[in-house]
């Protein structure tokens, strides 16, 4: 084992001293495989094993460093200490051994332990060679039955590592498809999440759809949806090209309490049901937020009226509904009008431009609408009262405004009162 590996697994760069861990407990699980990997992780995620009072050395670590602890399972003994820039989990031994601990895991390559007070690695199962070899290899089937999302999480964990999934795990993960309905939905949900947020995860996800693990959540996916999928990676890539900043929008997150970003929204607008009302029923059983349905039905409900939105007019109201789902929006217009194909060439995006080009501009007047005067400025000068009339004003003065027919708060008001004789 070269020193290399062993030192980025060091207790000097953990965020707490060794000295807070019993002498029985081991290091295991991503940390260590991604180590053996030379992986390197701005923010560290540590899994440790201990054969007894796991939960009571973790809220003896959380509070001598003042920091967070969460207990995640009672039952099982497992808790979480959260420092500014690393999770530790510590979680009680399963069996009597380290190795009986390491025989009830998922794959190969997680079943590997490291012991921090004698940087000794231990392998039982031969994890080390499918490291080398790129394999993602079963410990056994009834391990898999046992949590059936480790069937999907296969899946991301390809993705993610860039490696295959072993002949017989992939045959087994098959017969045991239908035991995916079993899992929590919001479990789910993480593992199609880590799917959709890069190109890496896009011919897993259509592998996963045809190995039968996606069809009880997404019912209407389809071989036509996991096409859309890879067109979508195409076309961001010709985005990139074409209008960079448009680009780094896709890949902002919903919001900051919403871990998805526009391009992952798109991709999951791709396999839902096509009808607004029906996608909602399905992402709410998903336990997707407020933010990410809303997202996802409004790309769904606009995208169509994007190329015969043609009046200064039509244009306004249909940015004023999209708002920050344009960008969505706009990416699931293009891999839908059977546009992929041009694009991948130099085509210029003639159909959309226009749209795309007043959105990336913050003095477009269409796009980004900016309030001549305020509603109580037209009740005074009008001598209105409150009522949903002075909105509907408002809204004819900024189309008007956008349409280059008003400039001045003055121009503003006659065209108010022009509007209320008639």
């Amino acid at each position: 084992m070269s020193s290399d590996v062993l030192s980025s697994l060091a207790p000097e760069n953990w965020p707490f001293s060794l000295e807070c861990l019993p002498q029985t407990a081991y290091m295991v699980g991503g940390a260590v495989r991604d180590a053996l990997l030379g992986r390197t992780r701005e923010y560290w995620d540590l899994d440790f094993i201990i054969p007894s009072d796991a939960v009571q050395v973790a809220r003896v670590i959380a509070r001598r460093y003042q920091v967070g602890f969460v207990l995640l399972d009672s039952e099982r003994q497992i808790a979480r200490v959260v420092f500014p820039d690393a999770t530790a989990d510590f979680a009680q031994q399963e069996g009597e051994s380290l190795e009986t601990d390491l025989h009830r895991r998922d794959f190969t390559v997680n079943a590997i332990a490291y012991n921090p007070h004698t940087q000794e690695i231990i392998d039982p199962l031969g994890g080390c060679d499918d490291i080398v070899l790129g394999l993602l290899r079963m410990i056994s089937p009834l391990n898999l039955a046992d949590d059936p999302l480790r069937l999907l999480r296969a899946y991301r964990q390809a993705a993610q590592l860039g490696f295959t999934i072993e002949e017989n795990t992939q045959n087994t993960i098959r017969t045991l498809a239908s035991q995916i309905s079993q899992v929590a939905a919001e479990r789910v949900r993480v593992e199609i999440g880590y799917l959709l947020a890069n190109s890496q995860g896009t011919p897993w996800i259509a592998k996963a759809g045809e190995d039968g693990l996606l069809a009880p959540f997404f019912k209407n996916a389809t071989h036509q949806s996991f096409d859309k999928l890879a067109a979508i990676d195409n076309v961001a890539t010709s985005i990139k090209e074409h209008w960079p900043q448009l680009a780094l929008e896709l890949q902002n997150y919903v919001r900051d309490t919403v871990k998805t970003t526009w391009l992952g929204i798109t991709k999951l607008a791709c396999l839902v049901h096509p009808e607004p009302t029906v996608a909602e029923l399905e992402l709410q059983e998903l336990t997707y937020s407020r933010a990410e349905v809303r997202a996802v039905t409004t790309a769904l409900k606009l995208f169509p009226q994007l190329k015969v939105a043609d009046s200064v007019r039509e244009q306004y109201f249909l940015f004023q509904e999209a708002g920050i789902v344009f960008t969505a929006t706009i990416l699931l217009a293009l891999i839908n009008d059977n546009l992929v194909e041009p694009i991948s060439g130099t085509h210029p995006f003639q159909v959309y431009a226009p749209l795309i080009s007043r959105y990336l501009n913050p003095d477009d007047l269409v796009a980004h609408p900016t309030q001549l005067v305020s509603g109580k400025n037209l009740m005074i000068a009008l001598n209105i009262p409150a009522s949903p009339v002075v909105g509907k004003l408002l809204t004819e003065i900024a189309v008007a405004q956008a349409e280059g027919k008003v400039s001045t708060p003055q121009e503003a008001i006659e065209l108010a009162k022009q509007i209320i004789r008639e």
